[in-house]
């Protein structure tokens, strides 16, 4: 890997060269010298040049940065040519930087390849600016909370449906998860009803996620080290990521405009459906410039890409934890049948009374948080932390999965134990504090999702048990906990 990570550097080095010599421009900041009053915090020893470029972790990074952080501390330090990056690795520098200092550690690094695929304008990539602010606040108005009971029957009406569907082919969980939780955001963004798995309205979207996942993943596209590369002709050896965000760019800018368009044309029909995009377009009486609908249209579309994975992941990661621990799952079906009976099924106005159903989810966001690394933010100016100096532009990657596994927050943090919650909401939200991010880029659709996570979860739990399947021999086969890589797993 480093081998090849090596040569693609100097073959990249070589193309740029080329490409400066024949444009004129200048690359700046590769080759330094700077005069510094504090030190950098600690960090891995990097070479000559490229830094730490070569040491950056391609597969499950978060795993690494908790190592280092055994040797480093709370705050790493690496450079990769001329970027900076800084690994946080406990909670107390997260909230001391994210949230106390949230308005300088607040913007989002460039991604080059993000932004040359089309993502870059949606509220979770954009910079923290005017327009962040503009598309933030319709997403914070949706999801406020005079606004989610509204979203309740939607959110119970589908995690019905998923529970009549797996009961029916088991082996189709997966889709039909996936089906089920888009249809929640579908319905709630646009009030559009899916359906079915193959609706080409939610397969766009489906396809936009995987695009997103593969081009904003840290380390993997030497554009995001070489800015200079996104100005090679498509032609030339070495540019095929150009013809990828090409590919990219236009499966985005149909999946955010088509349900987009869609609902418009209902409203102005007057027969749309109660949901995020019509109640705006109401509010605007069809009076709205360019800059107004675009803006709404990029805020639509963060709902679906900030909940489809990572809903889908802590769905699934609910249903290891439950096969691998009846016990568990026993005591929580107990709760429910206490407290709701037998004659219907829970809600989520439920969830205040279901301590133990709420400390079930709350633990398995703990175990495995489907983004273990969070998104990044960067620092807009020189700053100094405990005597260290994190350089402006510095690209900050709080590690979730760390400071989730923290043995002094959690301990035995490898066991799956929602009792160390005591049932109390207040140890609960030690973990949604840290899962749902930091500062002014802490998620605005948080309840939201926690909504949906209920539903599924204390419905599947009320109607099901979840037992694995056996052998030829008779014994349980029980998967293996094993999760992809990436922003999201």
């Amino acid at each position: 890997m480093l081998s090849l990570l090596a040569a693609g550097l100097a073959c990249a080095m070589g193309i740029v060269s080329i490409h400066v010599l024949h444009n004129g421009l200048l690359i700046t900041g590769m080759l330094s010298v700077t005069r510094r009053r504090q030190p950098y915090p600690p960090g891995p020893r990097g070479w000559p040049v490229i830094r730490n470029l070569l040491q950056l972790p391609q597969d499950h990074p978060w795993l690494v940065y908790s190592a280092w952080a055994d040797t480093y501390g709370d705050v790493v330090h690496l450079e990769a040519l001329s970027d900076h990056i800084v690994i946080l690795n406990s909670v107390q520098a997260a909230k001391d930087l994210l949230d106390g200092r949230s308005a300088i550690y607040s913007d989002r690094p460039a991604s080059t390849m993000a932004d040359l695929c089309g993502f870059g304008v949606e509220l979770g990539m954009l910079s923290y600016n005017a327009e962040w602010r503009k598309q933030r606040k319709i997403v914070a108005h949706a999801f406020s909370p005079g606004m989610l009971t509204g979203y309740h029957p939607v959110q119970e009406h589908e995690a019905r449906r998923l529970v009549q569907g797996i009961m029916r082919s088991p082996e189709t969980i997966i889709s039909q998860t996936k089906t089920r939780i888009s249809a929640i955001i579908m319905r709630v963004t646009y009030g559009y009803t899916v359906t079915g798995e193959d609706d080409p309205m939610i397969t766009m979207q489906f396809a936009t996620m995987d695009n997103f996942s593969l081009a904003s993943e840290p380390g993997v596209w030497m554009v995001d080290f070489i800015p200079q590369l996104r100005y090679l002709p498509q032609w030339m050896p070495g540019s095929s990521f150009l013809r990828t965000a090409e590919r990219f760019r236009q499966i985005e800018h149909e999946a955010c405009w088509a349900p987009y368009l869609w609902c418009k044309q209902r409203v102005q029909e007057g027969s749309a459906e109660k949901s995020l995009v019509a109640s705006a377009l109401s509010q605007f009486e069809g009076k709205m410039d360019y800059e107004e609908e675009t803006a709404l249209v990029w805020a639509a579309t963060s709902g679906l890409g900030g909940g489809l994975d990572t809903n889908m992941s802590t769905i699934f990661t609910f249903l290891l934890a439950m096969l691998r621990h009846p016990r568990i799952q026993a005591k929580a079906q107990a709760e429910i049948d206490s407290v709701v009976g037998s004659d219907r099924l829970p809600s989520i106005a439920d969830r205040p009374s279901l301590p133990y159903v709420r400390s079930i989810i709350a633990e398995v966001y703990r175990w495995h948080p489907a983004a273990p690394q969070g998104l990044p933010h960067a620092l807009r100016q020189d700053n100094i932390y405990k005597d260290y100096l994190l350089p402006k532009s510095s690209i900050v990657i709080p590690n979730i999965w760390r400071m989730l596994r923290d043995p002094e927050l959690f301990p035995q943090p490898d066991e799956f134990r929602p009792e160390r919650f005591e049932n109390r909401d207040s140890e609960m939200r030690k973990v949604t504090d840290v899962l749902f991010g930091f500062g002014r880029r802490a998620c605005p659709g948080s309840q939201f999702a926690e909504g949906s996570i209920f539903a599924i979860v204390a419905t599947i739990l009320a109607t099901c048990s979840i037992i694995p399947k056996v052998d030829e021999q008779g014994q349980p086969i029980i998967p293996d906990i094993e999760y992809t890589s990436g922003i999201i797993v």
